[in-house]
């Protein structure tokens, strides 16, 4: 079955990874723009992150039969640091208009400040004004909250809410992002979020419209094939293939789709894979022979 992995952070992963996952039938991924642990001092230090983005990262992912697309934001943590949050919110305006951004992201809420808000919603602003959708974070704590408050502030700006992929849910917020009209996300972890067996109960209760799966694997505690072992659990507990199919494939690839920049066709075979092509002179063989 093919896949497409909706929210992943491969900036923090291994070839290894991209290795495993297209064995595991990843053909495609979304990696928004995050937080990478500690907090940046500069704008220019998210000008080169978005750069190996757009170019890195795509390099590395097609050296594995993989299709990298990305969002664009300024993630809710980085938020409140004054010395950059403007200049970022600046640099956006030119980093969502290129090629291989299908939405802005991940926007929202941390520790839901005032700060947050505002860029939150110069985001969404930013989104609405280059047609495009929007990914939402929403906070690991006071769940039930963060999502009432990020519903409220998307319905205020007028976005539709079918360009709204809330991400992070579990089974209290989810009857909200579903009855609201939106898109809803869930991250499967090993240990912490959302499980395989949760996210199939999920599935039984709610039907698999508007629901979107991913591992949003980054520099922590994380497993990059998620999805794949997701399938599996939906398999063993006697859910159709076409169902299956909806969740991982059709659906985050549809809702990305709102961007103008990805599509069904874009996964159609185009030839096998070329290890001699190099990005700006380097490759991920290191010195191996192609």
């Amino acid at each position: 079955m093919k896949i497409f992995e909706p929210h992943i952070h491969m900036f923090s992963r291994t070839t290894d990874d991209y290795e495993q996952m297209a064995l595991a039938g990843v053909r495609g991924i979304c990696e928004p723009a995050f937080w990478l642990g500690q907090p940046r001092t500069s704008v220019g230090s998210f000008k080169d992150y978005f750069d190996t983005l757009l170019g890195w990262e795509r390099f590395r992912a097609s050296q594995f039969g993989i299709k990298h697309f990305c969002t664009m934001g300024l993630n809710p943590k980085e938020a409140n640091d004054d010395r950059i949050n403007q200049g970022v919110l600046d640099l956006l305006e030119d980093y969502v208009n290129r090629e291989g951004v299908i939405a802005v992201g991940e926007i929202g809420y941390d520790d839901m400040t005032p700060t947050e808000e505002k860029f939150f919603m110069a985001q969404i602003e930013l989104a609405i004004k280059s047609d495009l959708p929007i990914l939402i974070h929403t906070p690991h704590r006071d769940k039930l909250d963060g999502v009432k408050r990020t519903l409220d502030v998307v319905k205020e700006s007028g976005i539709d809410p079918g360009k709204v992929l809330v991400d992070h849910n579990n089974e209290l917020t989810i009857p909200l992002v579903r009855d609201t009209g939106h898109i809803a996300g869930f991250s499967i972890y090993p240990n912490t979020k959302m499980t395989p067996a949760r996210m199939v109960e999920i599935f039984r209760r709610f039907g698999t419209d508007q629901m979107i799966i991913n591992s949003a694997a980054d520099w922590g505690v994380s497993d990059p094939l998620m999805v794949p072992k997701t399938v599996q659990v939906m398999r063993k507990a006697g859910m159709d293939e076409s169902e299956i199919e909806k969740v991982v494939w059709h659906n985050p690839i549809n809702f990305f789709a709102q961007s103008g920049r990805i599509s069904l066709d874009d996964f159609e075979d185009h030839g096998g894979i070329d290890r001699t092509q190099l990005h700006e002179g380097n490759s991920v063989l290191r010195g191996q022979t192609p």
